[in-house]
This record gives structure tokens, sequence and C-alpha cells, in this order.
């Protein structure tokens, strides 16, 4: 798995003209190819009277699903610079279409994908990115006595808690990166004494 990756931080647009012709891109995060599917759907249906709705997702922290649509321009002019930027700015579970209103000149190529690409690096500098990193999920077990003591240490030395269960002991869920396990250990015996129970679980993605 990807230690970590980028993502859009919102939904957002983006216009910029070229040459009379305008092009509007639409970015959101996706899930799921699903997801990524239907905002392209939903783009197009808004945009129904354009000229072209060329589209590109990539789902996964590691790429896993690429794909890309030119929508009627030229072969490999639309879609695939978009696709190339998302890359190139390492960004995942992302979908972008950009929307073409042609305004009577033609670009040729090379000043298709210059506009096309160039038009998903706007909208990427626009809506604003963030950094999700691979996290390891972890359960903290302690008595009554020490859970309220234990969660202000856990908050003040940076550690995110992510939930917290209170039964015959309180069960308190956080997240560490893979490279902390062995020193958090250490930490919270001597924060406890020795008396909280560590376990480790499975993985997740946080915001950096």
């Amino acid at each position: 798995m990807q230690d970590e990756y980028r993502t859009v931080a919102r939904a957002g647009t983006h216009e910029t003209e070229i040459n009379r012709s305008r092009f509007l891109c639409a970015l959101a995060p996706a899930a799921t190819e699903r997801e990524a599917q239907e905002f392209v759907a939903a783009v197009r249906k808004e945009h129904a009277d354009a000229t072209h709705n060329c589209w590109a997702y990539v789902i996964g922290a590691d790429a896993s699903v690429q794909k890309a649509s030119d929508d009627g321009e030229p072969g490999g002019t639309a879609g695939l610079p978009m696709l190339q930027m998302l890359l190139r700015r390492d960004m995942r579970y992302v979908v972008t279409v950009v929307t073409r209103y042609y305004g009577g000149v033609k670009l040729g190529a090379g000043g298709l994908i210059r506009a096309y690409g160039g038009a998903v690096g706007e909208a990427l500098d626009t809506v604003g990115t963030r950094t999700r990193r691979r996290y390891r999920l972890a359960t903290v077990t302690v008595d009554h006595q020490r859970a309220g003591k234990t969660q202000n240490d856990l908050r003040s030395t940076g550690r995110e808690v992510r939930d917290v269960r209170y039964g015959e002991a309180v069960a308190i869920e956080i997240a560490l990166p893979d490279a902390d396990v062995a020193a958090f250990r250490g930490w919270l015996a001597d924060a406890t004494a020795g008396t909280a129970v560590f376990e480790l679980g499975g993985e997740a993605y946080g915001d950096v």
C-alpha cells in the first residue's frame, strides 16, 4: 500500500478561456469508480449543450483504476492529458470533467493537449489539495481511573484519538504511523505504569 497520497480538498470548478473556447473544469473527490462515473454523468447532464465533456479519474491509493475519455475530441488530445495531469500531481480518489464550449477557433492537437491538461492543473491550484497518510489503527484499553488522563496525554502528544468506548474498561482507538508503533508501546507503558493493554488493528488513511 502507498504510505500517502493526495486528493482534492473539496469539489469545485474553474473556468478558463482559450481562443474564444470556454473550458470549465469540474473536480471532485471520489471514493469509488461508481462515484466517479456518477459525477461524470451529473456534469454531462448539467452541460448537455456543450461541445465536449471530456473526463478522467484515478481511483485507489496506488492508482489501480485510471480511465479517461476524449468525448469526441481527436484521440489522445483531451482525456489522456487530463489523466496525466492528475497522475503528475500524485492525485488519487479524484474525478475531473472538462466541459468545452467551442468558440470557433481550432486549437490543433498540441493546443488541445495543453488546454485540457492545463485546465485540470489550474483547477487543482484553485480548488486545493490535501495529503492523506496511511496509519495503523490500534486500541489502548485502560481502567476507568486512568482513562481521562490517558486521553489527555494522547492528545497532548499529538496522537489522533478516533473513538472511545466505555465498558468494564475504557477502549481508546487511535491511529499511528507504522514507524511510531514501537516507540508508542514504550511511551504507553511509562504513561500508564504498565497497566494499559495495547492491540494493533488494521490500516486506514487519515489527513496529515
